[in-house]
């Protein structure tokens, strides 16, 4: 049983989906032996059974109502972490929306603003909350999920796409400042991923199409080498192994977890 991770405490946020990259993360680095304290908005159902599943692998968990907008929330949250757990040791930014998924003239002021303070303050914030400890105890892993839309772009996705780039700019960054400390901070870009935020954004563009959402699908996933889209469980993997020490000389990358997606223009 690998149990590369015994001993370590992470954090994940918007781990609140059961069908979401959040949830299947925290359930993979409580297989690799990790507490986990696990965070969305609210302390939902779904979130207090994801501590349920954590709990059966024999770690302990904790979740913890935080919105990644708010910073009072954010230093919380890591408090409670050192209190119960020690660490943290890992760091995954999980948390975003898609609300600035939008062609460009439809994108309002305040779809930029929630865009802006979810998908890249939100997770600036952790960041600098959980670097002190992450200094102190002499190193980490900091994971920021930044989509392949922060490689590249793909139209009608605005605010969202300019705020993945700036995640990416965010986690190399770190990666710079930190890593005398010790501390690595690499960025996951996954392509398309069946998830209920994906379904909805088929389902968006088929409706603008007046197509059916499974034409829609082939339709986008033509672009993919493998010809469908990943599962969170592929995604968990990859960032289980960037929070790892198998990844020990990685730091500063923006690693696609596509299929083979171009991402660029």
């Amino acid at each position: 049983m690998d149990n590369s991770l015994a001993g370590k405490t992470a954090i994940v946020t918007g781990a609140g989906r059961p069908d979401g990259i959040g949830y299947a993360t925290a359930l993979r680095l409580a297989e690799l032996g990790a507490d986990i304290v696990v965070t969305d908005v609210t302390v939902t159902s779904d979130l207090a059974q994801l501590v349920l599943e954590i709990e059966a692998l024999g770690r302990r968990a904790l979740a913890v109502a935080v919105d990644v907008t708010q910073a009072d929330q954010i230093t919380a949250c890591v408090a409670q972490c050192v209190e119960r757990f020690g660490g943290p040791d890992i760091l995954v930014n999980n948390a975003g929306t898609t609300i600035g998924a939008l062609p460009f003239q439809e994108i309002e002021p305040e779809h930029w603003d929630l865009s802006f303070q979810v998908n890249l303050k939100g997770p600036a914030l952790f960041c600098r909350a959980v670097l002190p400890a992450m200094v102190r105890s002499g190193g980490g892993s900091i994971v920021n999920n930044a989509s392949t839309g922060g490689l590249g772009a793909e139209a009608g996705f605005g605010a969202y796409t300019a705020t993945k780039h700036g995640v990416i700019g965010l986690t190399k960054t770190i990666a710079a400042e930190y890593g005398e400390h010790g501390v690595r901070c690499n960025a996951v870009c996954p392509g398309y991923v069946a998830t209920e935020m994906h379904d909805g954004t088929n389902q968006r563009l088929a409706g603008e199409r007046s197509i059916s959402i499974e034409a829609m699908k082939q339709e986008r996933y033509t672009g993919v080498a493998l010809r469908r889209a990943g599962t969170c469980a592929e995604i968990a993997e990859a960032i289980a192994y960037l929070a790892s020490p198998a990844s020990s000389y990685i730091t500063g990358a923006a690693i696609p977890i596509s299929g083979g997606t171009p991402v660029g223009l």
